[in-house]
């Protein structure tokens, strides 16, 4: 099966494209791009169109690839043994398996999302290496080696918080989602909120793309974040015409606190309307 998007997925043809290379390629495929484009749930996605079942492995800054394999909980093991616990005989029982584990032994072909591993550590990516090239990994303590029987999917996004390795990147095959042209755009709103009023939607996308290119913005607003302000604009039932000013790019909109998000882009936005109304004097 190839991978086209989803009914509640607007993929563009060349993320498709990237999709099934990786696929086809049978490489991780490393997603990158604005936090908000929906790098996260397109692995949700691919699983979905591919009838995939899902695993998910969420990276923070204290994550080791071990993990990923499997953790041995000897302190357990200690405590049993010191009460006389029959399963302590069994060092498998206090073998705790990982996402890669589970990913590997799976009977149906899995998605495996890494989610935004720039959060972890600069030498987690190549600790992982040899596991994601060869996919199989020893496990000391029972002298066994878990190999994948298929090769899972797998979807790792990154937020470029810092640098990935070379020899990681060379074994990825790599995507940037560039950010919505109103086009596409366009098609996210239709598909998340199908028969919105047509005025609201352009008006609104107006404001948002003026707004997205203020000079000075520290965070520009996302994909998810004008989702979120034109539902409460449907919640509050805002006429078009509220959004409409003669200083879009200047003035602040309704509801700004769904796409503003740190108080620096609050200020700027004071200020240029601050001197927006005072030349308008």
């Amino acid at each position: 099966m190839k991978f086209t998007g989803t009914d509640s997925y607007v993929a563009t043809n060349d993320l498709m494209v990237a999709v099934n290379a990786a696929v086809t390629l049978e490489r991780p495929l490393l997603v990158k791009g604005e936090p908000g484009t929906g790098k996260t749930v397109l692995a949700i996605e691919i699983a979905k169109a591919l009838g995939a079942p899902l695993l998910t492995w969420h990276i923070k800054s204290t994550t080791k690839a071990q993990q990923g394999l499997y953790e041995y909980d000897a302190v357990s093991r200690l405590r049993d043994g010191q009460l006389g616990e029959e399963r302590v005989r069994d060092i498998a029982n206090y073998i705790k398996k990982g996402k890669l584990w589970d990913a590997f032994t799976a009977p149906q072909r899995p998605v495996l999302l890494i989610d935004e591993i720039d959060k972890a550590d600069i030498e987690f990516p190549n600790d992982l290496l040899l596991e994601l090239d060869r996919m199989e990994f020893f496990v000391y303590e029972t002298g066994e080696t878990i190999r994948a029987e298929q090769r899972p999917i797998v979807i790792i996004t990154s937020n470029n918080e810092k640098e990935l390795p070379d020899a990681f990147l060379r074994r990825c095959f790599f995507h940037y989602i560039r950010f919505p042209d109103r086009e596409t755009m366009e098609k996210i709103v239709e598909v998340h909120y199908p028969g919105v009023q047509k005025t609201l939607v352009r008006d609104a996308m107006t404001v948002f793309y003026e707004l997205r290119e203020t000079p000075g913005l520290k965070k520009k607003p996302s994909t998810s974040e004008l989702l979120d302000w034109l539902k409460l604009l449907m919640a509050e039932d805002l006429p078009p015409e509220a959004l409409r000013t003669k200083e879009q790019g200047k003035l602040i909109p309704p509801l700004a606190g769904a796409l503003l998000k740190n108080e620096q882009d609050v200020h700027l936005f004071e200020r240029l309307a601050f001197i927006a109304r005072r030349e308008s004097r």
